[in-house]
């Protein structure tokens, strides 16, 4: 039986490791002086819940798979079929083109072709950069059409601090703003509401034992150097999720079970919010030929 998330790319550096995965070029593993910081799963495994995935041209959900472009009615695959929703995108279970491997960094590519539910072909890469204790990756996405289009770019990354149980761990993010979901649909979320005075307060820190979240947090602060702080920690131990500008949101997901070690934590840098093709928050507007780039990154101070 063949791997089901194809070749699997090592990168080094001094200490730090990562593979990443040539179908939807996800993020498999990451450590750094062999304690993981990221939750893993076989090869010869699918990805549990999204893990470790690209997520493009929209994360999150469309709401029934539906939207606009141009007034003319699109219909997305229905990817999530308890739920009736077209789920993170087109590109999570394609075969991204290998462009570059070095020893510290590789760089994948894919083209999304035109097809039912997206009138728009687009190339995206992305570039895994190996630093000494921290890993940054790099979104570009070009419109190869003739028509202008906003898109949205995502990932699903479980973060972990060695073997500490996630329910020891501290969550902080600098969101001073949420959308909550609502209903078994998990469509549509809530309206944005702000966190203060509410279970979705994360700026000071909160311990997650007992903390339940599929939740979308924005409005979100950026630290001295720009970028969006969010954060795990445990004692003296600490974990830094650092998103650029663009990453205006982040979805942090909480499932009880994910690869056998029990409860774990998503947390997901986001252009936009869930469904966005529909309310247009914060799409990435591309022209013909245009392309825009933006970088996240794990980093273990």
């Amino acid at each position: 039986m063949a791997n089901p998330t194809g070749e699997q790319f090592e990168i080094t550096r001094g200490t730090a490791r990562a593979l990443v995965t040539e179908i939807g070029a996800g993020l498999r593993a990451f450590e750094v002086g062999g304690v993981p910081y990221v939750e893993t799963f076989a090869e010869d495994e699918k990805p549990p819940k999204g893990l470790g995935q690209v997520l493009l041209p929209w994360p999150n959900r469309t709401k029934g798979g539906q939207w606009a472009f141009e007034g003319e009615k699109q219909q997305l695959e229905i990817t999530e079929e308890a739920r009736g929703n077209a789920i993170h995108g087109l590109t999570r279970h394609l075969e991204w083109e290998l462009l570059e491997h070095a020893e510290s960094s590789i760089t994948l590519a894919v083209d999304v072709a035109v097809q039912p539910g997206w009138p728009v072909p687009l190339r995206a890469t992305v570039t895994y950069d190996l630093q000494p204790r921290e890993l940054v990756i790099t979104h570009e996405i070009r419109n190869e059409g003739e028509q202008p289009i906003g898109v949205g770019v995502g990932t699903h990354p479980y973060f972990r601090l060695g073997d500490v149980p996630t329910d020891e761990l501290t969550l902080t993010l600098p969101a001073a703003r949420v959308r909550p979901y609502e209903g078994d649909q998990q469509m549509p979320y809530a309206e944005e509401q702000d966190v203060a005075g509410t279970e979705y307060d994360f700026r000071a820190g909160k311990v997650l034992a007992g903390v339940d979240l599929d939740t979308a947090f924005g409005t979100l602060v950026p630290a001295s150097d720009g970028t969006h702080h969010h954060v795990l920690a445990h004692g003296d131990r600490q974990l830094v999720v650092w998103t650029g500008p663009d990453f205006r949101w982040v979805q942090v997901f909480t499932p009880d079970e994910l690869t056998g070690r029990g409860r774990a934590i998503a947390i997901e840098p986001m252009t936009c919010p869930a469904d966005a093709l529909n309310t247009g928050t914060d799409l990435i507007e591309l022209a013909p030929a245009g392309s825009w780039t933006a970088s996240w990154g794990i980093r273990v101070p």
